[in-house]
């Protein structure tokens, strides 16, 4: 639950410019292309890696439900994550609850040959610590935007 309205959620879940603000590990977003979000967009993150380095990943929005859910899938195929990942998905569902908005973040990966083989467990546990980070990236976020509100 967070305590802000859903469409203060909504406009930041559904831009990708908002991304740094809230997901693990954005350093930057970039070649947003149809910038209202809607379903067919796409955009670059760009991600830091403990070296300190960024890698470049390509997403496009799978569907948007104005005010509702929106779903992105990262582009593996001829990326670096190819190696490793067949597909990623994340979902993200809102509802209305009192005192605020009710956030539901999924996530579905699905590992690339031998990387199924022991590499499930510690994917699913990295996945939800990232979850568990978006979730209080939107919170600090909202926040901010409220304290900036009241100056």
């Amino acid at each position: 639950m967070i305590a802000a309205p859903r469409s203060d959620v909504w406009r930041l879940v559904s831009d990708p410019y908002h991304l740094p603000r809230w997901w693990p590990n954005v350093l930057r977003v970039e070649d947003v292309r149809d910038r209202r979000g809607g379903t067919g967009s796409q955009w670059t993150k760009v991600l830091a890696t403990r070296s300190g380095k960024g890698v470049r990943a390509d997403f496009r929005c799978r569907f948007s439900h104005d005010g509702e859910s929106y779903c992105w899938e990262q582009d593996v195929v001829g990326s670096p994550f190819e190696k490793v990942l067949r597909s990623s998905v994340t979902e993200i569902d809102l509802s209305d609850a009192d005192g605020g908005t009710l956030v539901r973040i999924a996530a579905d990966q699905r590992l690339r040959g031998l990387s199924r083989f022991g590499g499930g467990s510690m994917l699913k546990r990295a996945t939800g610590r990232q979850l568990d980070e978006a979730l209080d990236g939107l919170r600090r976020a909202l926040s901010e935007e409220g304290e900036e509100d009241g100056d």
